[in-house]
């Protein structure tokens, strides 16, 4: 089997993005403990790694981890929030987070349908999202940390909510791309696909952040020498590779 040089050179980023990783979570200390960023980039690294495996299975790597990182960055932010039990921020702040979402979506279907598609997706999504919180549909929604997974009424009408709203966007987005043909099949797609995963997500969101918050310190160490070591073996690859060769 032959590994090309792009595959090899992603290996080695994220190898040495593993060890960046390993390496804050092994200077827990230092940044400032408990009350520190980590338990920020903890929440950050669940819920990317949760929302990019859920939407990659179902629309495809790049999209899962388009969307991925944007849910990552911007969940860990509002949820660290909640646990600190901030008030609730403004418009503004809701249409950033929304803005972020929604460009994680739009560069993942414009790579699989297009540039036009994409952008509609993206901009239906932002107006969405932000009205959502308007009305006070919100990833925080119901924010109660517990030692098992749990999805209340509030999630699943969320969940509903967005399975219908971005079967509409993807209908439309198709629409405006003039995919006319497959434009129902690929609304009703996004849809489910969208609204499945933000069900899954939400049911596991109280075991995530009881664990974000209690996670013992001595754990996070061993934690980061796991990233350090897997990031070394990532990194690797290229070297094994070229003595096969």
């Amino acid at each position: 089997m032959t590994i090309d040089n792009h595959t090899l050179a992603l290996v080695s980023i994220a190898g040495s993005s593993l060890d960046v990783l390993g390496a804050l979570y092994l200077a827990y200390d230092l940044l400032g403990g408990e009350h520190g960023p980590l338990r920020t980039l903890t929440r950050g690294v669940t819920y990317g790694a949760l929302f990019g495996a859920g939407y990659g299975l179902a629309l495809g790597p790049v999209f899962g981890l388009a969307s991925g990182v944007a849910h990552g960055m911007t969940l860990a932010w509002e949820f660290s929030r909640a646990s600190r039990h901030r008030p609730k921020p403004g418009f503004w702040y809701d249409t950033a987070m929304s803005a972020i979402r929604g460009g994680g979506f739009a560069l993942g279907a414009a790579y699989l349908y297009g540039g036009t598609f994409g952008a509609t997706f993206g901009v239906l999504s932002t107006v969405g999202q932000v009205l959502g919180y308007r009305v006070g549909i919100r990833p925080t929604i119901d924010y109660q940390p517990a030692t098992r997974p749990r999805l209340t009424k509030h999630q699943f009408l969320a969940a509903v909510n967005r399975t219908i709203g971005y079967a509409v966007a993807g209908y439309i987005s198709a629409l405006t791309a003039h995919q006319r043909a497959n434009a129902l099949s690929v609304g009703v797609k996004a849809g489910l696909a969208i609204g499945v995963v933000t069900a899954i997500a939400g049911a596991c969101t109280p075991f995530v952040e009881w664990t974000a918050d209690h996670v013992p310190e001595k754990r996070m160490g061993v934690f980061g020498v796991g990233l350090i070591l897997i990031g070394f073996a990532l990194q690797s690859v290229q070297y094994w590779v070229a003595l096969a060769r």
